[in-house]
């Protein structure tokens, strides 16, 4: 995907998101109906404040993930 591409993912379906990139991207997600509580993305939040910037605790991360009913999915294969 690139600026200005809109993907949608259907629910249940195992997804990941990665940067390939050499920038800093930003994500607009649109979840619904609604299966994450503003008590998931206060937790988030407060992870990557403590990152200061750079990459939050992968295992804090899929804590919080776990704890509000998500699945984190297996990293890709690379293609041969």
């Amino acid at each position: 995907m690139g600026p200005g591409q809109a993907v949608c993912i259907p629910r249940g379906a195992v997804h990941r998101f990665d940067n390939f990139g050499t920038e800093n991207a930003k994500q607009l997600a649109i979840v619904t109906p609604a299966i994450m509580s503003p008590a998931y993305f206060r937790e988030a939040v407060e992870l990557m404040k403590a990152a200061a910037g750079g990459p939050p605790d992968v295992a804090k991360m899929v804590d919080v993930f776990r704890r509000h009913g998500m699945t984190i999915a297996a990293p890709a294969t690379a293609a041969h």
